[in-house]
């Protein structure tokens, strides 16, 4: 029952646009109790499935410049095994660290966006006034 709970929670959330794959590795080592590695690897075949069906919701509703992609794809691809390659040679306690770490970072990041923004809108307002 807590992985189903824990798929549909990581799905809402993905469905939402809001990286529902580092929600899923958090619920799994937190409340699963699943090795760092196995939960980033499980996280790659959730995010199989919940890529390909945002691909065709973008591509219907026109989100997606194809030219791009097919630029990105290569790289992505190979970053990807590179990074799973990798990955083998770092301890796990070190990979949860580093998986931190990264939250934090685009926690941060996320947030100097919502300022950003929010100054924007404000300096707008006042010139319209």
């Amino acid at each position: 029952m807590k992985l189903i709970l824990i798929g549909l929670i990581s799905g809402i959330v993905t469905g939402l646009g809001m990286g529902g794959g580092s929600i899923l590795i958090l619920l799994l080592t937190i409340f699963m109790s699943v090795e760092q590695h196995t939960a980033q690897a499980s996280n790659l075949i959730f995010f199989i499935a919940t890529a390909m069906s945002a691909i065709i919701v973008h591509i219907k509703i026109k989100n997606i410049n194809p030219k791009v992609g097919k630029k990105l794809l290569f790289s992505i691809i190979i970053g990807s095994a590179c990074g799973a390659y990798l990955t083998q040679f770092v301890d796990s306690s070190h990979l949860r660290k580093y998986f931190g770490i990264f939250l934090l970072v685009v926690a941060i990041l996320e947030i100097i966006q919502l300022i950003k923004k929010y100054l924007l809108e404000r300096r707008g307002n006042n010139v319209k006034k």
